[in-house]
C-alpha cells in the first residue's frame, strides 16, 4: 500500500526542546538489524545522513520529542514503550492523545512519529526511527472542519503542555501558507525558547500549494526544515522555497507507520522535519551540556553542501543537507551565545512595538501655558436698521455706482434710437423709376 501526503494547508507544527540536563545513555552494541528485511532497507536515510554512524555514539536516550500532530496511534507495535505521555487540544480526542483525530489525515501523526522514534517490530525488523530511544510525547490537534476550536488557540495550548512536561524537541509537521501568525503564537513560541527548547517545523510543499514557506516557519528561532529527493535535490512538489529554511532533509520515497499498524509510502517535508528532530534528539543526547542554541548551530554548522544550492543559506536547501554523523560527532564546532537563525524576541520589539509599548503616562505636574493677548473692546451696540460704515463703504457706494452708470447707457442708447427714426423720416428719393414692358 502506498500512499502520498503533504502538508496540510492549514496546520502548523512546532519542535521545542527543553533544557536538557540528563547525561546520555551508552549504548550496548549495534542497533539489530535484519539484512533480509525489505522495510529497513528502503530507509535509505540512515545510511545517507549518517544516521547509522550516530547510533555509535547515541540512540537518542534521555530526550523526549513532541510530536505536535492528529496523534499517534495506539496499535503499532513500532510505538510500544515509546510513547510516554499525551494530551488533546482539539476537544474531540482521547485525554491521552492517542486517539487519531480528522476524517481524511488521522495518520499523519502516526507516519510523523514512526520517522523520528519508531521501535521497529524486533529481531532486527520493521521501521525504526532516528532516534529509536527517545520517548514521544503524542499532542493531538484539529485541523480544518476536525475541531472547531480554534487553530491557532490549540497550537498554543500544545506547545505550553509540550515544554511543561519534559518534551525535549517538539515536531510541527505541517504550515499555514500565511508569513504571519496570531500573536498568541509570540507568547508560547517565547516560552519554549525561555525554556531551551529547540523547535523543528516542515517548510510546506508546492504539491499542496505553498509556493513559499508559511508560519510557524517564518518565525525567527525556529529550525525550518526543506526537503530533498534520494539524490539530494530539492524536490519540486514535496517541498518549497523561503530564505527561513535551514536545513534539508528527506522529503519523497518515505514510509510511515499508520494508526493501525500499516505500513505506507510517502513525500512531504512532514517527513524530512521528524528525521531533523530525530536528529536534534541524538545531538542533544550525546552533549546534555549544549542548550537549544548551540544544538541548533551544531546542526547548521555541520550540514553537508547541497550540490545545487547558489549561496549559503540558500532558499532551497538553507544551510546543507543535514548530517547526523557530524552533528553528533564534530569536535571543532564553535559555541554560539544566540539563536542563529534569529531572535523572536528581538523581532516582537521591532514589528509588534505599538502594541508592546505601554501609554505614554502623565506629567507629575501641571504644564503652563502662556497668557493670550489681551481682546479689544468690542464696539458699540448699534441699530441693525441704521447704516453702518462698512455697508455704506462696501455695499451702498457699490451698488449706487453701478446702478448710476446703468442709467446713463440707457439714456445713451434712448438718444441714439431717437436720432436714427428722425433721420429717415426726412430723407427724400433721389429719383423715380418708371419702366414699362416692352415688346419682343
Amino acid at each position: 500500500m502506498k500512499r502520498v501526503v503533504v502538508a496540510l494547508a492549514s496546520v502548523v507544527l512546532v519542535a521545542m526542546m527543553t533544557g536538557a540536563t540528563a547525561a546520555p545513555v551508552a549504548t550496548s552494541g549495534p542497533v539489530p538489524e535484519d539484512p533480509t528485511d525489505s522495510v529497513r532497507a528502503a530507509e535509505y536515510w540512515l545510511d545517507q545522513y549518517g544516521v547509522r554512524e550516530a547510533w555509535k555514539t547515541t540512540r537518542g536516550a534521555g530526550q523526549t520529542i513532541a510530536v505536535i500532530d492528529t496523534g499517534i496511534g495506539r496499535g503499532p507495535t513500532e510505538f510500544t514503550g515509546a510513547v510516554a505521555g499525551g494530551t488533546d487540544v482539539s476537544g474531540v480526542g482521547s485525554s491521552d492523545g492517542r486517539t487519531p483525530v480528522g476524517a481524511v489525515d488521522a495518520n499523519h501523526g502516526s507516519w510523523v512519529a514512526s520517522l523520528a522514534a519508531a521501535r521497529g517490530t524486533g529481531n532486527g525488523r520493521g521501521m525504526i526511527g532516528v532516534a529509536p530511544e527517545a520517548e514521544l510525547l503524542s499532542i493531538s490537534v484539529g485541523f480544518g472542519a476536525s475541531s472547531t476550536k480554534p487553530f491557532t488557540q490549540q497550537i498554543a495550548e500544545a506547545m505550553t503542555w509540550a515544554v511543561d512536561n519534559g518534551a525535549t524537541v517538539i515536531n510541527l509537521s505541517l504550515t499555514t501558507n500565511t508569513l504571519d501568525w496570531d500573536t498568541s503564537w509570540d507568547t508560547a513560541f517565547e516560552y519554549a525558547f525561555e525554556h531551551d527548547v529547540v523547535v523543528v517545523v516542515a517548510a510546506g510543499n508546492r504539491g499542496s500549494g505553498t509556493d513559499r514557506v508559511g508560519a510557524p516557519a517564518t518565525i525567527p528561532g525556529v529550525l525550518a526544515v526543506g526537503g530533498v529527493d534520494p539524490d539530494g535535490v530539492a524536490s519540486n512538489s514535496a517541498s518549497t522555497q523561503g530564505i527561513t529554511i535551514g536545513l534539508s532533509a528527506p522529503s519523497e520515497r518515505l514510509i510511515g507507520v499508520s494508526a493501525d499498524g500499516t505500513l505506507v509510502g510517502w513525500n512531504g517535508t512532514s517527513g524530512a522535519a521528524p528525521i531533523v528532530a530525530g536528529i536534534a534528539a541524538l545531538v542533544r543526547s550525546a552533549h546534555p551540556e549544549l542548550d537549544a542554541n548551540n544544538v541548533l548551530n551544531r546542526l547548521i554548522a555541520t550540514a553537508k553542501p547541497a550540490a545545487g544550492a547558489t549561496s549559503v543559506p540558500d532558499k532551497l536547501y538553507g544551510y546543507g543537507l543535514v548530517d547526523a554523523a557530524g552533528a553528533v560527532s564534530n569536535s571543532r564546532v564553535e559555541a554560539v551565545a544566540e539563536n542563529p537563525l534569529g531572535s523572536l524576541t528581538e523581532w516582537i520589539r521591532l514589528y509588534r512595538r505599538a502594541d508592546a509599548e505601554p501609554a505614554p503616562e502623565p506629567t507629575a505636574s501641571p504644564v503652563e501655558i502662556p497668557p493670550l493677548p489681551p481682546v479689544e473692546s468690542a464696539p458699540e451696540a448699534g441699530s441693525p436698521l441704521l447704516p453702518s460704515r462698512d455697508s455704506v463703504l462696501y455695499g451702498s457706494l457699490p451698488l449706487g455706482g453701478a446702478t448710476l452708470a446703468a442709467i446713463m447707457i440707457a439714456l445713451g442708447v434712448s438718444a441714439a434710437a431717437r436720432r436714427i427714426r428722425q433721420a429717415r423720416t426726412s430723407r427724400e428719393p433721389s429719383r423715380t423709376t418708371n419702366e414699362e414692358s416692352l415688346p419682343s
